[in-house]
């Protein structure tokens, strides 16, 4: 399955699952990232670590380790 990291920049994808355990997928949900949200990938930073996210109409910065336990599909 493709996760968020693998989403090309300028790139819109929907959430299907969220991968993780604990403290990690609280976070990532608490955030605005559940199953069923689009994702639009606005850019990478230049070493590729953080990914700047749009979710629910706002701008979020999410580090890639974070983005690899979300599966997506285009």
């Amino acid at each position: 399955m493709k996760t968020l990291k693998d989403v090309a920049v300028g790139g819109t994808a929907t959430v299907k699952k969220i991968n993780g355990e604990g403290a990690i997928r609280r976070r990532i949900m608490d955030m605005g990232i559940t199953k069923g949200i689009k994702v639009h990938v606005r850019k990478v930073a230049p070493l590729g670590d953080p990914l700047e996210i749009t979710v629910r109409g706002y701008e979020l910065s999410l580090r890639k380790a974070d983005a690899e336990s979300i599966e997506v599909e285009e």
